[in-house]
């Protein structure tokens, strides 16, 4: 035993230790990276623009100063962190002929990227737990979504996925990682660093399966029961203008989570062969990148309040930009 231990030591000690990591990700086409570069930067401005202006909107409004939407402002803040960590460094990897992260912040990407993810699974169960007292217990909901709970759900969600993202960080750290250091992806993340680990990695891969079944697993399933429930009282409400009234306070909510648990399940449980480079990157980007543009955009779509807001927000602009014009002139 002693002796293969000293074997393993030595063939460890011959191995180049990675200190960066190149990406691979949209490399089958190379004639494509100029497109690729104009489409995700309009996508990454979009999400920007319509994240911050779903925050302007609730900040100016009075109206809007409620439960549902302090959780949509934790959300839309979420989405501008959660995208900001992939793409910035993805645009300009584009004109980068070797697409290199190095080791320290390959780490990095990876604690905000686990960190803001594991954070809005939890924020939208608590988002469903909102709906569901508004709809199952509307007398009591000043008191169950008091602003003291619903500061507390909302800590209790962003620090979930802090913790979250310090173990699976930490752990990720004490890996030996040898090369090849490609990596077939546009970002850093755990199961893809497990691929380049030559250590023991039973402890990373336990601790994965125990937080997607706590921070993933468990939120999905709250939030699915808590839409049946939601349903349930829904169908008995009498006349159709209250069910429909009912209805249209979740559904942007209910778009939105199966959209995100939809592409996150499908983006890490998809079996590892069978799906090519270009499929494994298209399911990425939707979960990465098009969910966090899409969420305000859905929001703003189909609730009348934030419709208002963001126009009275942009009226308000308006005159103001027309009000500095005559004192100038």
């Amino acid at each position: 035993i002693f002796i293969s231990a000293l074997q393993d030591i030595k063939e460890r000690g011959n191995q180049t230790v990675v200190t960066e990591f190149i990406f691979l990700g949209f490399s089958n086409h190379p004639e494509l990276q100029g497109l690729f570069f104009l489409i995700f930067l309009v996508v990454y401005l979009v999400t920007l623009l319509g994240n911050l202006l779903i925050l302007a909107a609730i900040r100016i409004n009075p109206v809007l100063h409620t439960p549902m939407y302090y959780f949509l402002s934790n959300l839309s803040s979420l989405d501008i962190c959660y995208t900001s960590t992939t793409v910035p460094i993805m645009l300009v990897n584009f004109f980068r002929e070797k697409k290199t992260i190095t080791y320290d912040d390959c780490l990095s990407q990876l604690f905000f990227l686990v960190a803001f993810a594991g954070s809005e699974c939890v924020l939208l169960a608590a988002m469903a737990y909102d709906r569901f007292v508004a709809i199952c217990h509307p007398l009591r909901y000043p008191v169950l979504m008091s602003k003291r709970v619903c500061g507390y759900l909302a800590a209790g969600s962003w620090l979930c996925g802090l913790v979250n993202s310090l173990v699976h960080t930490g752990l990720t750290a004490t890996l030996t990682l040898c090369g090849p250091n490609q990596i077939n992806h546009f970002l850093c993340d755990i199961p893809l660093l497990l691929k380049l680990s030559c250590s023991d990695t039973s402890i990373n891969e336990v601790a994965l399966y125990i937080s997607s079944a706590i921070i993933g697993l468990s939120p999905c399933l709250f939030t699915a029961v808590s839409y049946i429930l939601i349903i349930s009282a829904i169908l008995k409400i009498q006349s159709a203008q209250g069910r429909q009234k009912a209805f249209s306070t979740c559904a942007s909510h209910l778009t939105v989570v199966v959209i995100y648990y939809g592409t996150g399940n499908f983006n890490y449980d998809q079996p590892s062969s069978g799906y090519s480079l270009d499929v494994d990157m298209l399911v990425s980007v939707l979960f990465c990148i098009v969910t966090p543009m899409l969420n305000p955009i859905i929001y703003s779509l189909r609730n009348k309040e934030v419709k208002f807001a963001l126009r009275k927000l942009c009226e308000g602009h308006i005159l103001s930009s027309d009000s500095s014009v005559q004192i100038r002139s």
